[in-house]
């Protein structure tokens, strides 16, 4: 599981998705779905560019707050530590991992969009306990898929 984030204007996105994999090792090339009825997607269709967060399981409150809850009706950013990263997209402060990159293609892919991304920035402090989907199975989604 990932959160994704990202900034167009002045309006920041952010949301727990599991739809993301790797789609090319040269060119470096990183593929997340975002669900067409997310805040996060109808910013991302402005954006430049993405960041892809990995959680641990120390991080079970920041999958809460972006899995469960809303852009549409708050500002996650306002309760979670974060900074401006490369294109000014919000990095999560304390995450395990995290990547970003410009977007190169945007295609529909059903009831989600893919964002393919060309990944030029990033950080690692522990991948140690990485939260996985059936670690947050049981979250009530803040709307449909």
């Amino acid at each position: 599981m990932f959160v994704v984030t990202t900034a167009a204007g002045d309006e920041r996105a952010g949301c727990l998705v599991g739809f993301a994999t790797q789609a090319s090792i040269e060119p470096a090339r990183f593929l997340v779905g975002l669900s067409d009825k997310n805040h996060t997607y109808r910013v991302a269709r402005d954006a430049d560019r993405l960041a892809v967060h990995l959680l641990s399981r120390r991080d079970e409150a920041l999958a809460e707050l972006f899995g469960e809850h809303t852009g549409d009706r708050e500002d996650k950013f306002a309760r979670c530590g974060w900074h401006r990263g490369p294109g000014d997209v919000p990095i999560l402060d304390g995450a395990a991992a995290w990547f970003s990159g410009p977007i190169v293609h945007r295609a529909p892919l059903g009831d989600h969009t893919g964002f393919l991304i060309e990944p030029d920035a990033g950080e690692c402090s522990d991948l140690t306990g990485v939260i996985m989907f059936r670690d947050v199975q049981g979250l009530d989604p803040g709307h449909d898929a």
